[in-house]
């Protein structure tokens, strides 16, 4: 038997996505049916979805997030604000010392 952990947080989280994704539905004025039948999925996947249930495939939310023309919104998820190139070259940088003074009577 496989057991899910569920962590309060990504729980709380993807309540408040499902709910945002209603919200947007909603406020474009387009039913259920409709939004299920444009991303390719039954009517009980998008209401999972809109409950946040944890087992939705993150596909169906990329289609979803395309239909609700949101789909720059994928962009933002672990968006990454440096490459790994960049943070090696910025170490480098800062391992640098300072040039040693000159021994007095030398």
């Amino acid at each position: 038997m496989i057991f899910m952990v569920y962590i309060t947080e990504s729980m709380l989280a993807l309540r408040s996505l499902g709910a945002r994704l209603r919200d947007r539905r909603l406020s474009l004025g387009m039913p259920q049916e409709l939004l299920a039948d444009r991303i390719g999925v039954s009517r009980p996947t998008l209401q999972a979805m809109e409950a946040g249930a944890p087992t939705v495939a993150i596909g169906h939310w990329a289609n979803a997030l395309w239909a609700l023309n949101r789909l720059e919104d994928l962009e933002q998820v672990m968006k990454q604000e440096e490459t790994v190139t960049e943070r090696a070259a910025a170490v480098e940088t800062q391992r640098k010392r300072a040039p040693r003074r000159l021994r007095r009577g030398a």
